[in-house]
């Protein structure tokens, strides 16, 4: 029998993903899961979006451009100048989904063997982006203890090689909701001109920043614009993830000529998500503002809850709608996996992301979990009780 791939031996399961076989059967025995795990917002889609699909009149649903349609370019590159990101339509790749775009970059800028510096823990499907086309991911550790803060520079440095191409940063940060403040990024800066590198960055978050200070994007720093190539999405700020459109922003003409072929090589994005998302641009202040306030509100009642359970504690997240906590247990792994597939009170359990597969180090983050707090906040409220309820009697509770 022909075997598979040595590229999809090593290739991980998602953190995300993996347990969803054992919620299924959880379900089927007539439980209750409540999803803490997975980003996919509960908050409706806004009407403009929705009365997009509705309208639409075509007899032909015909293959777009390979970059997608102008159109959409040109009203990203509108909402990007709102946050004084200064870039062209011309910059401006459309994608199917921000995953595209990780995928594109990568395999656009990186040869196999060269090697991208990264704040772990980190978005899963980076590692797995990077093992699609040979890339080597070098970890630079943060800590719940300061919150996940960007590791020191020298950190980074000491993982410098011949081979290294590139810093990859998310901001804000998914999976911990960390984010980086202008004198971490302007260190980030100053790295990558050093050392002339690409800066990655995934700012698919940018609309949720719980903080005064301001929200800093990679292209708001200033000499390193030809490096920076940046990621994004509509599926986070307009409650959309099905329609699979993302965006590449770039000003390296090399960087988006490459990524060019890999864009005609898979023909075009999706057209009906393409109409959807430059309708949700204009989505009215008033539903992203309500969304901003809703996220706020659910972000403190859970970090309020989880730091009321004895042995939990997770810091504040200042961004994103997820959080890394800590929690009194021997392997995260198999704790989200008993939940599903042992534990249930009242006909009811918690699916969580075990976070170690938020880092490519072995034996780092056993004992920590992502939650994503996507869910109104009753539920979050049942959902804390439960994990409450859950931690009292889990066979490997540690303390």
């Amino acid at each position: 029998m022909p075997q598979t791939s040595k590229r999809s031996w090593i290739m991980p399961q998602s953190p995300i993903r993996k347990l969803v076989p054992l919620a299924d059967r959880a379900k089927e025995r007539g439980v209750k899961v409540y999803h803490l795990n997975i980003g996919q917002p509960d908050l409706k889609t806004p009407k403009v979006a929705l009365e997009a699909i509705k309208g639409i009149d075509r007899e032909i649903l015909e293959y777009s451009p390979s970059d997608g349609y102008k159109s959409l370019r040109l009203k990203l590159a509108e909402y990007y100048h709102r946050f004084n990101i200064n870039v062209d339509y011309k910059d401006i790749i459309v994608t199917t989904g921000g995953s595209e775009a990780v995928n594109f970059a990568f395999m656009a800028c990186l040869d196999p063997g060269d090697e991208i510096i990264v704040p772990e823990p980190a978005y899963a499907n980076y590692t797995a982006f990077a093992i699609s086309c040979g890339a080597i991911i070098k970890p630079v550790l943060s800590s719940i203890e300061d919150g996940f803060a960007l590791p020191s520079i020298e950190k980074f440095e000491e993982q410098i090689t011949p081979r290294t191409k590139g810093i990859l940063i998310c901001n804000p940060n998914n999976p911990t909701g960390y984010l980086y403040t202008k004198e971490e990024m302007n260190q980030i800066r100053d790295l990558v001109k050093k050392y002339d590198l690409y800066l990655f960055s995934d700012e698919v978050y940018r609309e949720f920043c719980y903080t005064d200070s301001p929200y800093v994007s990679a292209f708001h720093l200033e000499g390193i614009e030809e490096n920076v190539v940046l990621f994004d999405s509509v599926s986070k700020r307009y409650s959309e993830c099905g329609i699979r459109i993302g965006a590449l922003v770039c000003k390296n003409q090399s960087v988006k000529e490459s990524v060019m072929k890999f864009c005609q090589a898979r023909l075009s994005p999706p057209l009906i998500g393409q109409v959807i998302a430059e309708a949700s641009i204009d989505t009215p202040a008033e539903y992203m503002q309500e969304m901003y306030d809703e996220y706020l509100e659910r972000r403190n009642f859970l970090i309020e809850g989880l730091n009321k359970i004895p042995g939990v504690y997770s810091p504040i997240p200042m961004g994103a709608f997820y959080t890394v906590a800590r929690l009194p247990i021997d392997d995260s792994d198999k704790f989200c996996a008993w939940l599903l597939s042992e534990f249930e009170y009242e006909k009811q359990t918690v699916m969580m992301a075990p976070a170690s597969g938020f880092y490519t180090m072995n034996n780092v983050g056993n004992n920590e979990v992502r939650v994503a707090y996507v869910l109104k906040k009753e539920d979050l409220e049942k959902a804390l009780f439960i994990l409450k309820k859950a931690l009292e009697v889990y066979p490997g509770r540690t303390k």
